[in-house]
């Protein structure tokens, strides 16, 4: 005879944030007032909580309060069970066409007129778009932050639907006095030797030469990998759309043996929003290289 399985607990999701805020702060008074709710009352949810777990969550002491064993093993899976009911909920939305629709784009990509073209055919829709870094796109979507996203193929795929748009050429990023700072293309084999960066939240092989081992400092913003570049502390590839606005300690050098960069859009895999087909075919016509852009913007 087997075991019966042990019922779930009838959680309430607000009691979950109450807690998670507590434990984050590790003090009821700044909860509360995070919470904008008075202290006693936080506390008796608290322990209205802890009797639907059947466990203590949270011990206070003369210094202070901590959590419990218990404790510290329900708040990674608490807070996750937090932005999962925020995803359920986002996505309940956005196949319903609720809400805004949110257009992410990274570093140098201009979306502007696919996002102009769906307000005019869209008047009704509420469209938005939204700067990110290099590292956000994959968490962007996942978290609902935003519906889609233009970028770069340097995160992973897995769990996001892509649609290429066009392929960058790569450009290698030296400092002036470089020794192939003059240069008019250099290979990979010219670079073999240079230190490249580590990125933060993306994929180095493709960001980086494939197999390339001699990483450097780990980056996480664009302004960083130019400082460390005009420093001579390192090299870095780039697509050939960074090279317009670069620092002017900074040159870039074509690189002729290097594979282009895709720019894509990407979604949630099997999102449904009711605008997702009409941008992607806004994007496909006005989303182009930068040498093509002359005469489609306006």
């Amino acid at each position: 005879m087997t075991d019966s399985p042990v019922p779930p607990a009838d959680l309430e999701l607000r009691l979950v944030r109450y807690f998670t805020v507590v434990a984050d702060e590790l003090h009821f008074g700044r909860a509360a007032e995070v919470l904008r709710l008075a202290q006693p009352s936080l506390s008796r949810q608290i322990r209205r909580l802890e009797q639907q777990l059947g466990v203590r969550l949270l011990d206070r002491t003369p210094r202070g309060t901590r959590l419990t064993e218990a404790g510290e093993t329900f708040l990674p899976q608490a807070k996750e069970l937090l932005r999962t009911a925020a995803r359920a909920v986002a996505s309940a939305r956005s196949a319903a066409g609720h809400g805004p629709f949110t257009v992410g784009y990274t570093t140098n990509l201009i979306v502007t007129p696919a996002v102009r073209e769906l307000r005019y055919r869209h008047p009704e829709a509420d469209v938005r778009a939204v700067h990110l870094s290099w590292s956000e796109p994959r968490d962007a979507l996942l978290d609902h932050r935003v519906d889609v996203v233009a970028a770069r193929l340097v995160f992973a795929p897995d769990g996001l639907d892509v649609t290429p748009l066009y392929e960058e050429p790569r450009v290698l990023l030296v400092p002036l006095g470089h020794r192939l700072a003059g240069k008019e293309s250099v290979t990979l084999d010219d670079i073999a030797d240079e230190t490249f960066p580590r990125f933060a939240g993306v994929d180095d092989g493709g960001a980086n030469p494939p197999g390339h081992t001699r990483l450097g400092a780990l980056v996480e913003t664009l302004e960083d990998k130019l400082e460390l570049v005009a420093g001579d502390e390192m090299v870095s590839l780039a697509p050939a759309g960074f090279a317009a606005n670069l620092r002017p300690d900074i040159v870039s050098v074509p690189v002729s043996d290097a594979l282009p960069v895709q720019v894509v859009l990407a979604t949630r895999s099997g999102e449904r929003h009711p605008l997702l087909a009409a941008f992607r075919r806004a994007a496909a016509t006005q989303m182009v290289p930068p040498t093509e852009r002359t005469g489609k913007e306006g």
